[in-house]
């Protein structure tokens, strides 16, 4: 087990971890079945007659998706559209031309596409007040994401871990709610939400590899994000309102946050490790304590609840009332 203090002792096993990164890496790339956002959206100068009437047909039929939902997919759209933040911040955290930048290259390519379709979605089918929503994408943009992780690359692999899934989770559930009116964002929603649990499989994996060779810190690492995941979109203004309209509309809240928890503790094993020191086992412990301590926080939560209206530039300020 890696004892080495400081973060460059964690470089060194983040090195260490090249050869399984390479290993789960090549899994992925058998496993993914490659798609572009003009699979669903044609645009093209020789659209066939069927293609026009399908983007003809997708205007009306959007009219009647809910507003909770709109902005459910404006949240999951905003979120993907923080890509630049991403990257930078898995470079920055795991260095360059290694294993770990190679995969970070493809995985850019990859979430590059969510963001594009969703987008594209929007637009053609004005689902949105566009204006409205790129000025909250661009302000969203500006004010940036850079999490207090300290220069902690063991931090950023759990982060990734719990966010993908999380991700996932929140695509799915707003494809299912979406697909009783217009079932192409069904689609949409699908495949994002099956990128997003490769690219779950791979930081899970790559997790569980550190808690191979340095389980002590890893674990107190996590615990650093587990209990309240800064989610990536929180910088958005508005984001808690939208949050909150997600989460009353049964879309995505606070006991979705804690199964994706309890995945990941059971698929990193963490119950059936034996650390060999102090330290190690409370971070166990205390890891094991997460998602009773999300169960007490979303109880919490839905004993303060009260009937609230919301509104939303982007959905020309229509009213909702949960």
């Amino acid at each position: 087990m890696a004892t080495a203090t400081g973060h460059a002792g964690k470089a060194e096993a983040l090195a260490a971890l090249e050869p399984l990164v390479e290993e789960l890496t090549a899994r992925h790339l058998s496993d993914r079945k490659l798609w572009m956002p003009s699979d669903f959206l044609p645009a093209s100068e020789q659209m066939t007659g069927e293609d026009i009437k399908t983007m003809s047909e997708l205007q009306d039929r959007v009219r009647g998706v809910p507003d909770p939902v709109r902005v459910s997919l404006a949240l999951n759209l905003l979120t993907e559209e923080g890509l630049p933040h991403f990257h930078r911040l898995i470079a920055v955290h795991l260095g360059s031309e290694n294993a770990w930048s190679r995969w970070n290259f493809m995985w850019t390519a990859e979430e590059d596409r969510h963001g594009n379709v969703l987008h594209d979605y929007v637009r053609d089918t004005r689902l949105f007040d566009m204006r409205a929503f790129e000025q909250l994408q661009y302000q969203y943009i500006e004010a940036g994401f850079d999490p207090a992780w300290h220069d902690d690359p063991y931090q950023l692999l759990a982060y990734t871990s719990l966010q993908e899934r999380a991700t996932q989770a929140a695509h799915a559930n707003t494809g299912k709610l979406a697909a009783q009116h217009e079932p192409i964002i069904q689609r949409i929603l699908g495949h994002i939400a099956a990128d997003e649990s490769r690219h779950f499989r791979f930081y899970r994996d790559a997790f569980i590899g550190l808690l191979n060779i340095d389980s002590t810190r890893a674990m107190e690492s996590a615990l650093k994000v587990m209990p309240r995941l800064a989610m990536p979109g929180h910088n958005i203004a508005g984001y808690s309102d939208m949050a909150d309209v997600v989460h009353r509309a049964g879309i995505y809240g606070p006991r979705d946050y804690r199964k994706v928890v309890q995945e990941c503790l059971d698929a990193w094993g963490i119950a059936d490790l034996t650390p060999d020191d102090a330290a190690g086992r409370e971070a166990q412990d205390k890891m094991m304590a997460v998602p009773a301590r999300l169960d007490k926080l979303a109880d919490l939560i839905e004993r303060r609840m009260r009937s609230k209206s919301f509104s939303f530039d982007f959905i020309y300020q229509r009213l909702m009332e949960f």
